[in-house]
């Protein structure tokens, strides 16, 4: 005789819920010299479950973000940074000094499209799209827009920083040398339909970059 067990059944798991997860962390870059502005997290859009688990493409207003402000949004279960980067820092890349300061200046490894493959690492310079995560052990790094002496390392020239192990990247994603990380952040594929939407994760017409072809994320 089998005894019934004295244990009451699990509760069945809750259907997953709609939410929005498109969050605005922005931090002005501004002119050089000037504060960082953190704003709120701000939830305002909410790909489905079964988008997100296929990597189906995200629509962004880029009318939301500020010149010097970034936000984050959620694509393939990953971090999305998109950034709206001022003239003064698009110059700023591109400097001798700066580009000595990189361990892959020209974005020569496989870890963008080619569209994204120039000096800026996009296809609008003034609008930076990068997957949030570490290509050392896949942490994700901060966002420090702001030239420092001392915050969030010494010389700080703006860029990401990750706090577990100390990569650094500037504001166009390329790794510093000398830090664990061995490739620049991953550019994903994404296009502009119109002049006011960026839509990450899917291509331009006539590209077909496989984000699965990067070396590194």
């Amino acid at each position: 005789m089998t005894l019934a067990s004295s244990h009451p059944p699990a509760p069945a798991a809750a259907a997953p819920t709609r939410r929005d997860f498109l969050y605005l962390a922005t931090a002005a870059v501004g002119g050089i010299g000037a504060a960082a502005t953190l704003w709120p997290l701000v939830d305002q859009m909410n790909p489905d479950a079964a988008t997100e688990a296929a990597a189906g493409p995200v629509d962004i207003d880029l009318s939301q973000i500020q010149p010097g402000q970034q936000i984050v949004v959620l694509w393939s279960s990953r971090p999305v940074f998109v950034v709206n980067r001022p003239k003064a820092a698009l110059d700023a890349l591109q400097t001798p000094a700066h580009l000595a300061l990189l361990a892959d200046p020209n974005s020569t490894a496989r870890q963008q499209p080619d569209y994204a493959t120039n000096g800026n690492r996009s296809v609008k310079p003034e609008v930076l799209v990068l997957v949030g995560v570490c290509t050392h052990l896949g942490c994700i790094p901060k966002f420090f827009p702001q030239p420092s002496p001392t915050d969030p390392a010494p010389n700080w020239p703006g860029g990401y920083f990750c706090p577990c192990h100390g990569s650094k990247y500037d504001l166009a994603g390329r790794v510093f040398l000398g830090v664990p990380a061995p490739y620049n952040l991953p550019v994903p594929p994404y296009h502009f339909p119109d002049d006011k939407t960026l839509r990450v994760g899917e291509n331009p017409p006539g590209s077909t970059f496989d984000f699965g072809s990067v070396l590194q994320v």
